[in-house]
């Protein structure tokens, strides 16, 4: 029953609210067609790296389309399915973001309402179902309606889906509504390889009146939209390209809540209706502008309506991400929400002059909206405020500044200039600027950027963060103090740097990391080898300061990265690439945007995010040592380690290979620590004294006079103590590293690779928090997959092409277990399985293959009985089950030579041959194969008894009389 009394024919006020259209639509399902009703799965996706955020209503239901499925589990007892789920689309392949708010219609976050069937019913059922739901629950026009199918495709084989196209026809859709489109239009594929099939699509024409639309169809017209697209899964994409009919049929729908609701209520834009006016209601009572009009391009004067959009669509998304695990963060799916994040507030500051936290005084709204289909919403309203003001608070600032450095930056270009790709890179890696968000600040202002340079700026980080320490950039000239220099600065009386506030921070109350920053004065400058007095605008080159809290490179860790400023002139921004120690003086690493002198103040500001990251895996570096010699022995020694903000890497020496149980091991003790949220202690203390520690762990290097003591969960004074056994019971160390003052903070950690390097020495890599889970989340779905297979194998099959299939499935999953971030003991275990079905599918094949090969060679024996030459057609799968049916016949007949062709459905024909032992070395089987194949146009190789080739079956008449004059003339 529909409880709405509006459709497009009537149109008014009583038009049917958005909650009572999506809850039709699951109704519907359930209660006529008796589908399960499934709630939506988070938009984070779960053991899917190569997917941001959830994209599609399909996402959940992967394993079932792929076959991986377990059979056991609860995903594999579905047959007939129904949801709506939640969808973000912004960043990856299917990205959104740029085009929201330019339009009526895009959105980063959506609903797509779907029903399933996994082998179940087919295209007439799926067919019908929807037009009955469009057509008599909803009450849309039959005139507006149009529907496609697929064409066909020549160079596919693949004929048109004509089945699909009576259906409609049957149905009562007019001839002239029922329209053809090819491949790119109307076949849907997962990806390059795996499940794919036909589609048909409804399109709703907005204009109507009784006029033909047919025309407009597919061509891009705002008047003509689809509005729900059917996908028929009845064919498998295989690595080589070719299309095979699936075991299973499947229906895969899915239709937009938005377009939908659109059409019902009579709109022509989904920010028309009412999933999103309460929220632009909110938006015009929160800040000074005119309300929203709807209006785009030159129209829409200082871009007010697209601001509305902007931020109506993101708060949405902001909504549901962090409900459902994914923050604003610094890598991935974080990073994408980050920026959105960043954008709406812009807009909200800078278009629709808002006072600070309107962002944040719109989540009761969505969750109004919202939060009848997904209860989550309103369980975390709460704590969605709270993450987004924080949000917002730290990037206002840095908004003002980097607005006053672009309107700085216009003011002294030249005009018809390029906007300079220094400054834009600063904007975006110090203070957190979208790139997107650069480039429409620069687009108001009729500016472009110079984007070649910005690419290669990027480029040259990436390559020197994957570089590593061993990433030695060409301008050392400028950050490695040279001997002459640096007995000229302690000749001039400059100070070595004090970098002790590198160690300043402290733990909010919120439990965030507050840095401080740090005023300096610059002390001399660094270029070329020589100490300057002043350095003009675009140089790079080194700066000493008189005390610092960037971390230089030491002791493993990667150094920080930031900006400074100079006092006064906050719009100005020097950005530090990297920092080094040489002689007790700390050289930061800069590119000066203006000249920058002696005698200069300045403040610094650390890039927290990377720092924070450094503090996390450097204090992981400790708990895994201490792990690692709790597991392995008190004679397991650190042999190095390097920090980055990104893993961890740790090398020690070890008398054997790390077994399984060893490394689950070694991850427990550091999550029991981690639970455990134990205090990290520091103190400086005499070395002399520090070096009495019984258990301390240190590396081969010099320590500086007092050395820092790092200890884990027990004061260090208690560690000193005579006779204390404290250091043999927790992580002790010397260090000069930045640390978490808490190892709860780190949440996780996940060893992702271990190997030998040499004999002795081990390496491991390690990541923490957030990439630790999700290492664990993708091991959790690859060992579901390769239980699927296992149980799929034992379960066995007398089919060649099965075994086959499962024997790829076999290799692809390997090399996806070696190539995938996951637990090493994950990792282990599972190629361990891997390999053994490997062996056991290898067997079944062959099996199976010499089971074949032997009636066949049977059949051929007593068709040709005692013969001394056979040379004859044969069906077989594959050139090896054709060799093996020669090999019997030759084994089962000694004397006699035998040559067997076997033509494909491809048009290839397949060549095996095998000469007796008698008839050498007169008569060749490479000879033999080859005098046939050529005559087919093909090639064929071997030796003096085995051989084999292929060749084209125009050809293969004439090839069967050349192998019989061969065989005649050489016998």
């Amino acid at each position: 029953p529909w409880g709405g009394p509006c459709s497009p024919r009537r149109g008014g006020a009583g038009c049917p609210p958005a909650g009572q259209v999506r809850a039709a639509f699951l109704r519907f399902f359930q209660e006529r067609h008796g589908h399960r009703r499934l709630p939506s799965a988070p938009v984070r996706p779960r053991g899917d790296p190569r997917l941001l955020f959830v994209n599609a209503g399909m996402n959940q239901f992967k394993p079932i389309f792929l076959g991986t499925v377990h059979p056991r589990s609860e995903l594999a007892q579905h047959r007939r399915v129904v949801n709506s789920q939640k969808c973000v689309r912004a960043g990856g392949k299917h990205n959104d973001l740029e085009d929201v708010g330019r339009d009526t219609y895009h959105h980063t976050f959506f609903e797509m309402l779907g029903n399933w069937s996994f082998g179940d019913y087919f295209k007439e059922e799926a067919c019908s179902m929807a037009w009955e739901l469009l057509t008599e629950v909803y009450e849309i026009p039959r005139d507006r309606l149009y529907v496609t199918y697929f064409g066909g495709d020549s160079t596919l084989g693949l004929s048109a889906d004509e089945e699909c196209r009576d259906v409609w026809l049957r149905l009562g859709v007019p001839a002239s509504h029922v329209l053809p489109f090819p491949l790119k239009d109307n076949f849907w594929e997962m990806g390059d390889t795996g499940p794919c099939g036909p589609c048909t699509e409804i399109h709703y024409d907005h204009v109507g009146g009784g006029r033909n639309a047919a025309a407009l169809v597919n061509q891009g017209s705002p008047d003509v939209v689809e509005i729900w697209n059917l996908v028929f899964m009845q064919y498998n994409r295989e690595v080589e390209g070719n299309l095979l009919p699936l075991p299973q049929h499947h229906v895969d729908t899915g239709m937009g809540l938005e377009r939908l609701v659109t059409v019902l209520q009579n709109k022509r834009s989904s920010y028309d209706t009412d999933l999103f006016t309460p929220i632009l209601d909110a938006i015009h009572k929160g800040c000074r502008v005119p309300r929203y009009q709807g209006l785009v391009g030159s129209a829409d004067v200082g871009h007010v309506n697209m601001a509305y959009r902007v931020v109506a669509d993101h708060v949405r998304t902001l909504c549901v991400c962090i409900t459902d695990g994914i923050y604003p963060g610094f890598s991935g799916a974080e990073l994408v929400l980050r920026r959105i994040l960043r954008r709406a507030v812009r807009f909200c500051s800078e278009v629709l002059q808002a006072p600070p936290g309107l962002l944040a005084s719109l989540v009761p709204t969505v969750v109004e909206v919202l939060g009848d289909a997904y209860p989550e919403l309103t369980k975390n309203a709460d704590q969605i405020t709270d993450i987004i003001n924080e949000n917002e608070a730290t990037f206002l600032s840095s908004l003002e500044r980097g607005r006053r450095i672009i309107e700085r930056t216009v003011q002294q270009m030249e005009p018809s200039t390029n906007f300079p790709a220094e400054v834009a890179w600063s904007l975006y890696g110090n203070l957190g600027f979208p790139l997107d968000l650069i480039d429409l600040m620069l687009e108001e202002k009729g500016i472009s950027l110079d984007s070649a340079a910005f690419n290669e700026l990027a480029l040259e980080d990436a390559k020197r963060k994957a570089g590593g320490p061993q990433a030695v950039q060409p301008e050392n000239a400028n950050t490695h103090l040279d001997v002459h220099s640096l007995a000229q600065l302690h000749s001039s009386n400059v100070p070595a740097t004090d970098d002790s506030p590198k160690y300043a921070y402290t733990l909010g109350q919120h439990g965030q990391y507050e840095f401080s920053p740090c005023r300096a004065t610059v002390l001399m400058l660094y270029r070329d080898q020589s100490l300057q007095k002043e350095i003009g605008a675009g140089q790079r080159c080194g700066v000493i300061l008189d005390k610092t809290n960037f971390y230089a490179e030491q002791g493993g860790q990667d150094c920080d990265q930031g900006y400074m400023i100079r006092l006064g002139q906050q719009d100005v921004l020097f950005p530090v690439e990297s920092v080094h120690l040489c002689g007790g003086y700390v050289i930061h690493e800069v590119t000066a945007v203006e000249t920058l002198r002696v005698g200069d103040q300045v403040q610094l500001f650390v890039d927290e995010a990377q720092r924070l990251a450094c503090m996390t895996n450097h204090t992981a570096a400790h708990l895994l040592n201490f792990a690692l010699r709790h597991i392995l022995g008190d004679s397991t020694e650190q042999r190095g380690s390097h920090v980055t903000a990104e893993r961890l890497r740790f090398d020690f020496d070890t008398k054997g290979p790390v077994t399984v149980e060893q490394l689950q091991q070694v991850e427990q003790v550091v999550q029991d620590m981690i639970q455990r949220n134990e205090v990290v202690h520091v103190a400086e203390v005499p070395l002399t004294l520090a070096r009495k520690v019984p258990g301390l762990r240190a590396v081969d290097e010099g320590y500086p006079d007092p050395v820092r003591i790092v200890s884990l969960g027990v004061p260090v004074e208690s560690v000193l103590t005579r006779d204390s056994g404290a250091a043999m019971q927790t992580s002790v160390e010397l260090c000069c590293g930045t640390h978490l003052l808490q190892t709860g903070s780190m949440e996780d950690l996940a060893i992702i690779n271990e190997r030998q390097l040499v004999k002795g020495i081990s390496r491991v890599i390690a990541v923490t928090g957030r990439q630790a889970k999700q290492a664990r989340e993708v091991g959790q779905c690859l060992a579901m997959e390769v239980d699927s297979v296992s149980l799929r194998m034992k379960q066995g099959s007398t089919s060649i092409p099965e075994m086959q299939n499962l024997s790829k499935e076999v290799g692809q999953l390997t090399k996806v277990v070696a190539d995938t971030a996951m637990p090493q003991w994950q990792r282990k275990e599972l190629q361990t399985i891997l390999r053994a079905l490997q062996r056991t599918a290898n067997t079944a094949v062959k099996k199976l293959e010499l089971q074949q090969a032997e009636k066949k060679a049977q059949s051929l024996l007593t068709k040709h009985c005692n013969q001394p030459v056979i040379i004859d057609t044969v069906p077989a799968d594959s050139l090896s089950i054709l060799m093996k049916v020669v090999n019997q016949l030759c084994d089962k007949s000694p004397g006699t030579s035998v040559l067997l062709l076997s033509p494909q459905a491809s048009g290839e024909v397949l060549c095996a041959c095998q000469v007796s032992k008698n008839c050498l070395p007169a008569f060749s089987a490479a000879d033999w194969a080859v005098a046939v194949c050529t005559q087919m146009e093909g090639k064929a190789g071997g030796s003096h008894i085995v051989a084999k080739g292929s060749g084209n079956a125009k050809g293969m008449q004439g090839a069967l009389t050349t192998a019989l004059e061969f065989a005649h003339s050489k016998l």
